[in-house]
């Protein structure tokens, strides 16, 4: 039976043979009797048919049927759509040809392949490009029946560039490296295009895949994949799109950047600020109408804070970002912190020059709410607030956060003017520990308790120390059953009470309790002047007076300390004292001339120096004051002992006798 099937086969071989090599004898003498031009005229018109486009051949055609079909075109461009330039030109254009129906002389194109091609898209003002008519021609000619049907289902590119023009949107982009497989198989509908470019520096990979190349031609709503990768950014699409009077997107958008700031710098974006903007990711539900984008179901994150919720972005020649979100932590602690409002020394205000190109181009209207908030060092509770960005302008309101143990709620405005910054403040905080509060925003840590601050302020600079120069405003803090540490009041009081003079000792120690504080200034011009500044303590009263310069960071205060006796509360032994010096550090001087007034030793000397002949007088208090007995010679007093009582209070010099 074998022998019989093998027998067979070989009888049927040799005429199977035959036949393969009459068709190479036909096809190689077809190669020597074909006719051309006929072939280069009908690939000619094939395109030209399909692209609706007109083609200019400019250098020569090489024409070959075997061993390989095809057609190549050189220095060939395609001119249309209502621009006397050429829509494309490229060095190398090839048709190969379908080989069974040029065997009976139909001339089928099979591919197409661009070798350097140079594309050129230009977009009008009314939303038209010069490839206008070939998409409306390769519409018309892929739908089944057509009279034109497009024979070939691949165009490969290799080595292109492509350029886009949009005058009215101050658009110009370019593409270089291009090389792309375009494909639409014959047996489906389908369309995919892989393949990858450079772009501003940046390897690009990218594809796309459309359900139903004929609908997505015609503008009908088809399924679409998209993906672009790059170093510095990734984006997937899924879902559907359709172009009728305006391009309709409708499906899932991913995006991922190891750094939205690079990202942003590579796209041509502005960069926000100079901190934070590093990892980004979002997913969301996207609905793209023309320029605008709906986002739903967000999930987005940003420098490790995550949040969820709604987005809308906008670019209608400025662009516009919508947001409404919710977070269980958020960090503002990146963002802030190229914000330096003092020196490197934290001496002296910053006079470094405010930044606010991150101002000018974007507008924002954002809403925020968090359970735990960190700007900082402060950490807050649950927060709600807004952010709003137009025209320069930013305003930033705080419904009610949770901070230092109480709430605050308040807004902050800055509006650009040139280089000039206006800056408006208006907080509230309400129950708050004082020692955080004053600590963190005022750089003050020694001060205690509970209480209320409430700040309004406006200025004006185009640097930290323009804005101290020009604060203007009120700031009003009271306070209730806490502390001033550092020093304590009551314990000098009664040791001055008892000897004046005596200026021993180290009272920059322990604390001054409070029952009630009050502390009201008022801002001009930098200088910030007393209006109620009151302590009053269990056995001690304080009240100042003066002023504090902003820009400077220094006080010119005086005040009066007393101690209070009896049980009625009425002021004893009062102590006028002046504090003047660097915030950081400011020196506390008691006032000399009250303290010998009031030392039964030196006020008969006060008399005494006004009338010179009153000299016992004089060697009298002189020896009293110094501890020298009768009949030694009197000395006067030296530095070292009258030092104490004319320096500041815990400067820690000789006691005086």
């Amino acid at each position: 039976m074998s022998v019989t099937m093998a027998q067979g086969i070989k009888r049927l071989a040799t005429p199977i043979a035959a036949l393969l090599g009459v068709m190479l004898i036909g096809l190689f003498a077809m190669s020597w009797f074909f006719n051309r031009d006929a072939l280069r005229g009908a690939v000619e018109a094939q395109i030209r048919a399909v692209t609706g486009l007109d083609l200019v051949i400019k250098g020569s055609v090489d024409v070959s049927v075997f061993p390989a079909s095809y057609v190549s075109f050189h220095d060939v461009g395609l001119k249309g759509g209502g621009t006397a330039d050429e829509a494309l030109n490229v060095d190398v254009l090839t048709a190969n040809l379908r080989l069974l129906p040029l065997l009976l002389q139909r001339f089928e194109i099979a591919d197409l392949m661009m070798l350097r091609p140079h594309i050129r898209v230009v977009r009008f003002a009314d939303g038209e490009s010069n490839w206008t008519p070939f998409i409306e021609t390769a519409a018309r000619s892929m739908k089944p029946g057509a009279d034109n049907q497009v024979s070939f289902s691949e165009i490969r590119i290799q080595d292109g560039v492509l350029t886009y023009e949009d005058a009215a949107n101050r658009v110009s982009e370019t593409l270089d490296d291009i090389d792309l497989s375009l494909a639409w198989p014959s047996i489906s509908r389908s369309f995919a295009a892989t393949g990858q470019f450079d772009w501003r520096g940046e390897r690009v990979d990218g594809s796309i895949s459309v359900s139903d190349f004929v609908a997505a031609l015609s503008g009908d709503r088809t399924g679409l994949k998209a993906r672009l990768a790059s170093a510095p950014l990734k984006v997937a699409f899924d879902g559907t799109v359709a172009d009728r009077t305006s391009m309709i997107m409708e499906g899932t958008l991913v995006i991922d950047s190891p750094s939205l700031r690079n990202a942003l710098h590579w796209t041509g974006q502005p960069s926000p600020g100079g901190g934070g903007f590093g990892r980004f990711a979002l997913k969301a539900r996207a609905n793209v109408v023309g320029p605008s984008i709906a986002l739903t179901n967000v999930n987005v994150e940003l420098d490790g804070n995550v949040a969820e919720g709604v987005m809308t972005y906008a670019n209608n020649g400025r662009q516009t970002l919508q947001a409404t979100l919710a977070a269980d932590a958020l960090d503002f602690t990146p963002y802030i912190s190229a914000l330096r409002l003092l020196a490197s020394g934290a001496r002296d205000w910053n006079r470094q020059m405010f930044d606010f190109n991150s101002l000018s181009t974007t507008d924002l209207d954002m809403r925020l709410s968090a359970a735990r908030v960190t700007i900082g060092p402060s950490k807050l509770g649950r927060t709600a607030f807004g952010a709003n960005l137009h025209g320069g302008a930013l305003a930033l309101s705080v419904g009610e956060a949770q901070i230092y143990g109480g709430v605050a709620k308040g807004s902050f405005a800055v509006a650009r003017s040139d280089t000039v910054a206006d800056v408006k403040a208006q907080f509230q905080f309400t129950d708050v520990d004082l020692q955080a509060c004053a600590g963190e925003l005022f750089g003050v840590s020694k001060l205690s308790g509970r209480g209320n601050l409430s700040v309004s302020l406006t200025a004006a600079g185009s640097s930290p120390f323009g804005l101290a120069q020009s604060l203007d405003g009120t700031a009003v803090l009271t306070g209730h059953d806490g502390a001033i540490s550092g020093f304590n009041v009551e314990q000098l009081l009664k040791r001055l009470e008892r000897r004046p003079l005596s200026g021993g000792g180290n009272f920059r120690q322990g604390s001054t309790p409070y029952d009630n504080l009050t502390i009201a200034l008022k801002f001009a011009d930098g200088i910030a002047s007393t209006e109620d500044v009151r302590v009053d303590g269990p056995a001690a009263q304080l009240t100042l007076t003066g002023t504090a310069s902003v820009p400077a960071r220094e006080y010119d205060l005086k005040g009066v300390a007393s101690l209070k006796s009896g049980p009625s509360g009425a002021a004893g032994f009062e102590l006028p004292f002046v504090v003047q010096g660097p915030w950081d550090d400011p020196l506390i001087f008691p006032d000399p001339e009250s303290l010998i007034r009031r030392s039964p030793a030196s006020a008969p000397l006060l008399d005494a120096v006004k009338d010179r002949k009153t000299r016992d007088a004089v060697r009298s208090v002189l020896e009293r004051f110094t501890g020298g007995g009768a009949g030694q010679k009197p000395a006067a007093p030296d530095a070292a002992s009258a030092g104490p009582a004319a320096g500041p209070v815990g400067a820690g010099g000789a006691k005086a006798n």
